[in-house]
């Protein structure tokens, strides 16, 4: 096992999180931090554009068998490279109710309620629209409108009003509720049309600080704990053990799934579940890689007739190559596209001037 240097700070999993983190903590000079993260760099081409079928850079998980969903398996897509899920999303800025975060504060999660949280969303914003009182033009992550809405998304738009909710412009406005075209996490400017993923924004700039070392396709094992204490990371690199030592922390950021794998193969976790796998137990913490809960999407699928389709079928696919050509010339055209165009949040079984708790997410698919 090969011995690296030690590090101030060490990140396992570059995604969202990580990325942010890497590049505020070497904004300082005399800190230094490695990032390892198990994918690629997040700069390929199936990244930047958002309208392609993505399976690429994907872990492409499934729950267990649900019995609530008569034992069906979800798919659980995850981001596998810089960037994380950000780099295979849809790429729609929403910063949901502020009531939530209220929910949240009630429930003991202090210092994470909107008011709290607002002046960071607002930091890392770069709205094409510019500043004001609840947004920001000056931040690394770049948020604009859809280039090239299809007519179809637009058409939904019309629909939802036409059906009583209101016209909302701006969904991270001064109220949630309502219909439109999304905004979405797209560059701006130079890059116009290009997905704008937390690598993007907020690593890609900067990776060649010389207090960053960010170490890709690497396989976080364990982490290394003495007295008590997080002290390095054993990781794997093209079949070879190698382990990364922290002055100061540890911080697992590998994702809701990522980072409790990483704290069980440790010996932090469930101590029976630890002992059946042969690890040795250092925390017994029962509730690690438990309690995960996610929100559903029930889908409704319609046939209509429009050729105004990106897909896998012969006018998908050939639509698709010659969206490509345009896409590369102005970042515009049907591969600008994010599939969920448009939406729609309202309240069911409640005052929708609340709470809204249902979200509707339109998008169009040749299959």
């Amino acid at each position: 096992m090969e011995f690296d240097a030690k590090f101030d700070y060490v990140i396992v999993g570059g995604g969202s999180a990580g990325c942010v983190l890497a590049s505020r903590l070497t904004e300082n000079p005399d800190i230094s931090v490695c990032l390892l993260e198990y994918g690629d760099e997040g700069k390929d081409l199936a990244i930047r554009v958002p309208g392609k079928p993505l399976k690429s850079n994907n872990w492409c998980f499934h729950t267990t068998p649900q019995t609530h969903l008569n034992n069906r398996r979800g798919f659980q897509p995850r981001g596998q490279c810089l960037g994380g899920s950000s780099a295979i999303n849809a790429m729609i800025y929403t910063r949901g109710s502020a009531l939530d975060y209220q929910r949240w504060v009630e429930q003991g999660c202090e210092g994470w309620g909107f008011d709290d949280v607002l002046p960071y969303f607002i930091k890392s914003e770069n709205n094409v629209h510019g500043s004001d009182a609840l947004h920001s033009d000056s931040g690394p992550l770049h948020v604009s409108d859809l280039l090239s809405p299809r007519e179809v998304s637009k058409a939904f738009v019309e629909a939802g009003i036409a059906n009583g909710l209101e016209h909302n412009q701006d969904f991270n406005g001064k109220k949630l509720d309502g219909v439109d075209l999304y905004q979405v996490t797209h560059f701006h400017g130079e890059k116009q049309g290009q997905r704008c993923s937390a690598a993007a924004a907020y690593l890609h700039p900067v990776q060649n600080r010389p207090n960053l070392t960010v170490i890709t396709h690497a396989q976080a094992n364990r982490v290394i704990i003495e007295d008590n204490q997080a002290v390095g990371v054993v990781y794997e690199k093209d079949g070879v053990k190698q382990t990364v030592m922290a002055r100061h922390e540890v911080i697992l950021s590998g994702g809701t799934f990522g980072s409790p794998k990483v704290l069980m193969l440790s010996g932090i976790g469930p101590a029976e579940h630890l002992q059946s796998h042969g690890i040795d137990v250092v925390v017994d913490a029962p509730e690690i890689g438990g309690n995960l809960q996610d929100h559903l999407d029930v889908v409704f699928d319609y046939e209509v007739n429009t050729t105004d389709v990106i897909g896998i079928g012969m006018i998908g696919g050939k639509n698709f190559f010659k969206a490509l050509s345009q896409w590369r010339k102005d970042g515009t055209g049907m591969l600008s596209t994010n599939y969920a165009e448009a939406g729609a949040f309202f309240s069911v079984g409640e005052d929708p001037q609340k709470w809204p708790n249902t979200q509707l997410h339109f998008s169009s698919h040749e299959w």
